[in-house]
């Protein structure tokens, strides 16, 4: 007796009847369950916590039993937003000679005035050779005159800077951007602006010896090499409290994403056994330091854009393991590269044992049974194997 559905489905004395044809059903991994992929495969219907319904003509035949995961890509994090009001431009900025000329015609407009007044001892205008003029006080207007010259000569020389190569000024006033210098040279900056100076220059840093582990949890220390510069001298000064102390940290963190998703060694994986040889198809390494630098360097430039640091190139000078472990990796390392060796020499001395003994006997110089055989291949075996790994070692 069966029960039928109006899909055309149903059961049969106890027996499911597929409900869509052609159908498979596999258990899906405890794993899987937990998944934030919400692309879901076309042509799959999850119906329960451990089954999955597949439908062979939409995607394809394949084995029941094992589904195949598609292993999604780590999430991108946003690199942090600029500020649109900090760009740099040109700030308001004079040559050095218009400084030390207005200086100096105020100075002069500064020493003539007493003269004028004749506030001047006769003594003082004799040694200069100038004409000795009554004094009959000074008025306030000429007070006032003065008092302003002696402002401009103090706003003319106290405006003079120089320019240096591989520097530039960031200006403010009150708190308010007001432009960049890179000019060299004697110039003229209004006294009113604060100057905060800025390198401009190619730089490079080498850290200290950074903890970082590799994707199977080994603990490491990597010494990271930065060549960077400032392209944006207001979002390097005003952007940032510390520019330089935003690079070291976001080397450390771009350092610790990057390597944490290759393993330090190939020998290193535990499911290799430790001295297996590497395949040519294997994946990459943290020994492949171009492919490590160049993540790394991309990293690093998407981070420190916003703040207006350039980086040209990030690579790791020296990777190797953590004091703490340094010796039993180094023992494993040592043991794998024995037992390969070993390997190696007793395939060699087995094809040289098995050609001596097919000439031998393909020549006829000599006539061996199942016995004499044996103790000629234990005798040559021991021979080559003494010669070739010195003396042999009981079992």
């Amino acid at each position: 007796m069966s029960t039928a559905t109006p899909e055309g489905g149903g059961t049969t004395a106890g027996r499911r009847v597929p409900v869509i044809g052609n159908e498979t059903t596999g258990p899906i991994p405890v794993h899987l369950l937990f998944r934030d992929d919400t692309e879901a495969d076309p042509g799959t219907v999850t119906t329960g916590p451990v089954t999955v319904v597949r439908d062979r003509a939409a995607s394809g035949a394949r084995p029941a039993g094992r589904v195949p995961v598609r292993v999604p890509a780590p999430a991108r994090r946003s690199a942090p937003a600029a500020d649109p009001e900090l760009a740099e431009r040109p700030g308001p900025v004079l040559p050095g000679w218009a400084g030390v000329a207005a200086g100096t015609v105020a100075l002069a407009g500064c020493a003539a005035v007493p003269w004028w007044t004749g506030a001047v001892p006769p003594a003082v205008t004799g040694m200069l050779g100038l004409p000795s003029r009554p004094y009959h006080g000074i008025p306030l207007g000429v007070w006032a005159v003065l008092a302003l010259g002696v402002l401009v000569v103090l706003f003319a020389f106290g405006g003079l800077v120089r320019g240096r190569v591989g520097y530039a000024w960031v200006l403010t006033l009150f708190g308010d951007y007001r432009g960049s210098v890179r000019r060299t040279g004697l110039m003229w900056v209004s006294p009113l602006l604060l100057r905060r100076r800025v390198d401009v220059r190619l730089r490079h840093w080498r850290s200290e010896p950074l903890p970082a582990v590799d994707a199977h949890g080994t603990a490491l220390r990597v010494v990271v090499l930065v060549v960077w510069r400032i392209r944006d001298t207001v979002r390097a000064a005003l952007g940032v409290a510390d520019h330089e102390r935003y690079l070291r940290e976001q080397v450390e963190s771009a350092l610790a994403r990057v390597l944490s998703r290759l393993p330090a060694d190939a020998a290193s994986d535990p499911a290799t056994g430790g001295g297996n040889p590497v395949p040519e198809d294997a994946p990459m390494t943290l020994r492949d330091a171009e492919v490590v630098g160049e993540a790394l360097t991309r990293m690093l430039s998407a981070e420190c854009a916003p703040v207006g640091i350039d980086v040209f190139s990030a690579q790791p000078t020296r990777i190797e393991y953590a004091p703490e472990i340094a010796a039993a990796m180094q023992r494993r390392r040592v043991a794998a590269i024995d037992a390969k060796h070993r390997d190696t020499v007793l395939t060699s001395v087995v094809d040289a044992v098995d050609d001596m003994v097919h000439r031998l006997t393909t020549r006829g110089l000599v006539e061996l049974d199942d016995y004499d055989r044996k103790a000629l291949v234990k005798d040559l075996t021991v021979a080559f194997y003494t010669g070739r790994s010195g003396p042999v070692e009981g079992p």
